[in-house]
């Protein structure tokens, strides 16, 4: 059932992508003026509906179950690297690709679909793997991208959406509540983060070169890894890990990080690609090209997982 809903929303997400597309190609707006909604998303959208996550009441069952997504995030990623440092050697792949597999765009997707299918109540969950993702970037992942051993810390405490998640932790473990009207302003720009997250991505899909995209041959076979490969090993890992923890919602909190992998290769990766002088283009690249892919091999990993 979570399957085949989960196909139907992504179906809509995809839909609302095609819009953007088309307006962009009808000439009412340029390619450009997707930053705007990128702002938009990442400084005001994507912190209210964090933030907006966290107003229930505190309870140990929501307070392990965050713990819980945590240290599934940190495992998922210590897999990660063990499975990307083998194929890396295996493959001779470069910074990008081996960011591009590890990296995904948890954010701007995978909350939007677990608000719509499983419900804001578990969002929480999906910020678990966000705050543990959002440091490990802007610390192996930049180290990664740029070839040396540096790590950012400005980077980490100045990101808004770490922030948000801090600050709304904060509210739910001493159980303080927004006021009614601020509450309610979270929640109306919550509700935006699905419409205008695939908006401004199909704004960027349409100033796409898809001969670039689709004209390298390697590019198959790092989708492939990225989309299929890398997501079965972790499907695998996290279906045999559900049953042994003791607790209620564990398999659906376990499948929540399970769709943060799933997830396209993160927008993160190509800004760094531009930043340090990398193959941004082809960062650009796997990005679309996993962003169409992930709608047929996301229903299938969750269809594996609940097995």
């Amino acid at each position: 059932m979570i399957a085949l809903l989960l196909m139907q929303q992504i179906a809509v997400l995809f839909l609302i992508m095609g819009l953007g597309f088309l307006i962009v190609k009808l000439g009412i707006v340029e390619t450009e003026d997707s930053r705007v909604l990128s702002m938009v998303t990442i400084y005001l959208v994507l912190p209210c509906v964090t933030i907006h996550a966290f107003q229930i009441e505190y309870s140990t069952k929501i307070r392990n179950g965050f713990l819980l997504a945590v240290v599934a995030a940190i495992l998922i990623h210590v897999i990660l690297f063990i499975v990307c440092g083998i194929l890396r050697k295996l493959l001779n792949m470069d910074e990008v690709e081996t960011a591009s597999l590890i990296y995904s765009n948890a954010g701007n997707l995978i909350l939007p679909l677990v608000t719509s299918i499983l419900g804001e109540e578990w969002v929480i969950y999906a910020s678990g793997f966000l705050c543990v993702q959002t440091i490990i970037v802007w610390t192996h992942g930049q180290s990664l991208m740029q070839g040396q051993r540096q790590v950012n810390w400005k980077k980490i405490v100045q990101n808004i959406n770490l922030i948000a998640i801090l600050v709304g932790l904060v509210f739910f473990l001493c159980n303080i509540h927004l006021p009614k009207i601020l509450d309610s302003m979270t929640s109306s720009l919550a509700g935006m983060i699905g419409p205008i997250s695939m908006v401004m991505i199909g704004m960027l899909l349409a100033g796409v070169d898809w001969k670039q995209v689709f004209g390298k041959r390697r590019i198959y076979g790092i989708v492939f890894l990225k989309m299929i490969v890398v997501p079965g090993i972790i499907t695998l890992c996290l279906k045999l890990a559900a049953p042994l923890i003791p607790m209620e919602n564990a398999k659906t909190i376990l499948l929540i990080s399970l769709l943060a992998v799933i997830a396209p290769t993160a927008v993160t990766i190509t800004q760094m690609a531009q930043l340090y002088k990398r193959d941004a283009a082809y960062a650009s690249s796997i990005n679309v090209f996993t962003t169409l892919v992930c709608i047929v091999t996301m229903p299938l990993m969750v269809m594996l997982y609940m097995m």
